[in-house]
């Protein structure tokens, strides 16, 4: 059986760079979109190929139409055609209450987060979907457990955004499910990544939020990962809708 193509946006680092990893040891070939930091894409990548996948990487702003229209052709030229999307790109934006955040902070987070995710499934939609002559195969849109608790004090901006997603996946599911594409999210909880000190500007984030969790500690990318791998696989088969939540119990 041949390896299948996936798709992950913003796959240089964090949760993303874990999927690729992850994948690439489970038999698919994987796709490392980066926006700016290519010297970690490209590890990502040797990391994919040291594990017997095919991997590319690919620079592109996934905000913007034209660069995500660009990545998904990059992809299928190189790898060939993509059956899965990983939609993970997103930003926080500097944490503070609502009424201190500057506007560009909030445009940039739902630029990204909501329009760019958007795009993204768009294009994952008009290739994988049957009725457009498309494969089938699945999205996985990475939203966050900050859509259920709100995130005051910090970013209510971005939970709002990742309830955006959480809109935009039960949606497209039903959209979808009799075009061959399933598409499900992720919502994860306190996860251990660079996101919490290089986009909130909150270093002590993880150590504040750490004994609100119920199991008693923060989650690992991997985790996030295994829960990514298992809606893409044939083992979710008749899963298509669903948010799985990732959190710790929080």
């Amino acid at each position: 059986m041949s390896r299948q193509v996936v798709l992950i946006t913003g796959g240089s680092r964090g949760i993303g760079a874990a999927v690729a990893r992850l994948a690439a040891g489970r038999g698919y070939d994987v796709a490392v979109n980066f926006r700016t930091e290519r010297g970690a894409a490209e590890a990502v990548a040797e990391e994919c190929r040291a594990l017997g996948a095919a991997a590319c990487t690919l620079a592109g702003d996934m905000s913007v139409e034209a660069d995500i229209v660009r990545v998904f052709d990059e992809a299928e030229r190189l790898l060939g055609p993509v059956r899965h999307v990983v939609n993970n790109a997103g930003i926080t934006g500097r944490s503070s209450r609502l009424e201190a955040a500057d506007t560009a902070v909030i445009r940039a987070c739902i630029d990204l987060n909501v329009t760019g995710a958007i795009l993204v499934a768009r294009e994952a939609a008009r290739r994988l979907a049957t009725g457009q002559g498309g494969p089938g195969g699945s999205i996985v849109n990475i939203s966050s457990v900050a859509a259920t608790l709100g995130s005051p004090g910090e970013y209510v901006w971005y939970a709002a955004s990742k309830g955006a997603v959480d809109a935009l996946t039960i949606g497209l599911a039903k959209e979808l499910a009799q075009e061959g594409v399933r598409v499900n999210a992720v919502s994860p909880g306190l996860v251990e990544t660079e996101i919490h000190a290089r986009s909130t500007g909150d270093a002590g984030r993880m150590d504040r939020i750490a004994p609100l969790i119920p199991m008693g500690r923060i989650g690992q990318p991997e985790e996030i990962a295994e829960a990514v791998l298992f809606l893409m696989s044939d083992g979710a088969s008749y899963t298509t809708g669903a948010n799985l939540r990732v959190t710790g119990g929080r």
